[in-house]
């Protein structure tokens, strides 16, 4: 018998989760933008604000769904799985109480300090930005201003990197966040591990390492991802043996804390002196981590999903052993002004053996046309890093005009940069 699965969003992320499932089941999406690559692969497509709850379980019951996944955290907060779960579609995402460990960043910190997850830096919540103020002032050391909510990758301010500790509190006092936690600066190299988690088990994945810099050298501000990055194997190669591992056992930890929880369990790390500390936790798949790992996944994804609504053990992982490197172009301006609505056009046959990923963009019936996020990614595997990497730079001819690339991504330089580093701060 044929699944019925049902996909919620319409980014890159949810066009990799697509293309890892169209061929093994019957698959509907639903998303407020027509991504072009996703409604290619479903069977059906609605157009469908990703919040609506009662919108999406409509959609749902009228196309028979079994199965639903969820990509956006918007979603998940919303309470949409939520929803699915109660009307008998079982989804392989959290409920909107699990999915605080992503949504609500003063929850996640007190819940790693009550629950003993291992890896959890030092922080104080504050809900009086007078205070909060005050508390930056008084500390000896560098800060992560982060707010509690969710602000889309783009609302963490660093101490000592990306602000001085005036424009922090100005900061404070000009965004007007009801919450924020403050806590200390980490130092080293950033990574991810996503684990699929259902039943009190799960199953890690290989380590990916994002860029979230706007501009080449990683300068400029924070965006989304513009983008990342993995091995042949599960760690990077800026890890010591034993840090990936270290990583994995604190997403062990967060399932044996969290027993009722579903879905991808994303965890981003940094590699400091003293090993992987926590960044943060979030409740889904990344992007573009997602376009990384699925595409490497010799596992059927939907196997995963089955196992997890059944209650069956879950399937051991299975990867291709190839390096992957991705690319994000990304709308002139982005992400402080970026040129929404400007038309652009992708040659989808100059991708050559690269994967393709439609992001964030608008399908017109005269064409594509650019949003006030990242567009497109070209995603490239090969047997090294480096082969990963020329086959992506080759496939961004797709890419033409008025966007704009990270051309450094996965290139031996900066992969070089980042070994340095980890070196210089472990001697």
């Amino acid at each position: 018998m044929t699944e019925t699965v049902l996909l919620v969003g319409g980014g890159g992320r949810e066009h990799a989760i697509a293309r890892a499932l169209a061929d093994d089941c019957a698959l509907y999406a639903c998303a407020s933008n027509r991504n072009p690559g996703i409604r290619t692969l479903a069977d059906g497509f609605e157009d469908v604000a990703e919040t609506d709850a009662d919108a999406v379980v409509a959609y749902a019951t009228s196309v028979g769904a079994d199965l639903a996944v969820i990509g956006p955290e918007s979603a998940l907060d919303a309470g949409v799985a939520d929803a699915l779960d109660d009307a008998g579609v079982y989804t392989f995402g959290p409920r909107a109480a699990e999915a605080r460990l992503e949504t609500d960043k003063a929850y996640q910190r007190r819940f790693m300090r009550e629950s003993g997850i291992p890896g959890c830096p030092d922080f104080e919540v504050f809900d009086d930005m007078d205070a909060a103020c005050e508390y930056i002032d008084a500390s000896d050391g560098d800060l992560a201003v982060k707010p509690a909510g969710l602000t889309g990758g783009k609302g963490v301010k660093v101490i000592g990197d990306q602000v001085t500790p005036e424009e922090a509190k100005t900061y404070l006092r000009d965004a007007a966040y009801d919450r924020v936690v403050l806590e200390e600066r980490l130092v080293g190299e950033e990574f991810t591990i996503q684990a699929f988690v259902a039943n009190g088990e799960f199953r890690p994945t290989p380590a990916v390492q994002d860029h979230k810099r706007a501009y080449e050298g990683d300068e400029g501000p924070n965006t989304g991802g513009m983008g990342s990055y993995t091995d042949t194997g599960p760690a990077l190669p800026f890890m010591d043996e034993g840090d990936y591992e270290a990583a994995v056992e604190v997403l062990a930890a967060v399932v044996d804390a969290l027993p009722a929880y579903k879905g991808v369990l994303y965890g981003q790390f940094m590699l400091t002196a003293d090993g992987p500390k926590v960044v943060e936790f979030n409740a889904r798949f990344g992007d573009p981590e997602a376009m990384n790992t699925l595409p490497a996944l010799e596992t059927p994804f939907l196997d995963v999903l089955t196992a997890a609504r059944d209650a069956d053990p879950l399937p051991e992982l299975a990867f291709s052993g190839q390096a992957t490197v991705c690319k994000y172009a990304v709308p002139e301006g982005y992400p402080t002004d970026p040129d929404a609505g400007a038309r652009i056009e992708v040659d989808e046959g100059s991708v050559g053996d690269a994967l393709l990923f439609y992001a964030s963009v608008d399908e017109r019936e005269d064409g594509l046309y650019t949003t006030t996020s990242r567009a497109f990614a070209v995603v490239g595997l090969g047997d090294s890093i480096a082969a990963a990497e020329a086959t992506a730079e080759e496939a961004l001819a797709a890419a033409g005009d008025r966007v704009r690339v990270r051309h450094d991504i996965g290139t031996a330089d900066l992969v070089e940069r980042r070994i340095d580093h980890m070196n210089a701060l472990r001697e």
